[in-house]
């Protein structure tokens, strides 16, 4: 089964605790510290547009990308005709110019399961941004996949669903594999039905998504420990025991024409 094709059912209310606040002023404050304060900003990976609804009420004008078109379905539900979603995969997006600032959250990135994938995202990002624009991603870490969450099962309830979370990590492939089982109430009446999902992200090191982002033609411009960030407003480089990280890249071919 498609991945997301029946969470995006439930998906914010299985998430509501993820501090999506605390996210969109981490981006903010990037985009500020750059002078990018307003105009046109793509998100890669918008799911139901947790994070695009919020940089729209900051003050930019946005555009979602997400391949799951469920997902997008819940976007479109929450929007006001304000925001442009697009169906499209992240490896091959298209849009009709250049934005000033790309964001991509919640570990969207670790989707791309290779570097050649990778590469492909960010040289697209780079052909897409503004002179001087940014590109600001979140990655999980192999410390998370491999030490936190690797093989671990989480279960999550609610009044009329729940899902049993499983996980599997390959250390030798950096690939997690989460084995999702949900259970969602049907009519009314005390009967749930079961539904299966599976979902595939990539740990990478941090220096290789560092190397990347050169490859791709960007200018890296900076590598932070994204929880300590979202706790205590802190910019802290990344220890062994970094779960997330931000990466910061800035176009920096066309600003030379």
């Amino acid at each position: 089964m498609e991945a997301y094709s029946i969470f995006s059912e439930v998906y914010d209310r299985f998430m509501e605790d993820v501090p999506y606040d605390a996210w969109c002023g981490n981006l903010t404050g990037f985009l500020k510290k750059e002078g990018i304060t307003d105009g046109l900003v793509l998100e890669l990976g918008c799911g139901t547009g947790q994070m695009t609804r919020r940089l729209k009420a900051a003050g930019f004008d946005m555009i979602g990308v997400d391949a799951s078109g469920e997902m997008l379905l819940e976007a479109a539900e929450k929007n006001d005709g304000s925001i442009l979603y697009l169906n499209q995969d992240m490896r091959s997006f298209e849009l009709y110019g250049t934005v000033r600032a790309i964001v991509s959250v919640c570990d969207s990135m670790n989707y791309l399961l290779t570097a050649e994938d990778l590469l492909e995202v960010l040289k697209l990002a780079d052909n897409y941004l503004d002179p001087n624009g940014l590109f600001i991603f979140d990655m999980n870490t192999i410390h998370k996949y491999r030490d936190t969450i690797g093989e671990q099962t989480i279960y999550e309830g609610l009044d009329d669903a729940c899902f049993v979370w499983e996980n599997f990590y390959d250390e030798e492939s950096g690939i997690n594999e989460y084995d999702l089982t949900f259970f969602i109430e049907e009519g009314g009446e005390g009967l749930y039905r079961r539904y299966e999902e599976t979902h595939l992200q990539r740990a990478f090191e941090i220096e290789e998504v560092c190397s990347l982002i050169g490859e791709a033609g960007l200018a890296l411009v900076g590598v932070c420990d994204a929880d300590v960030l979202t706790r205590t407003g802190e910019l802290c480089a990344p220890t062994e025991e970094t779960e997330r990280v931000y990466f910061i890249a800035r176009e920096q071919k066309k600003s030379r024409l």
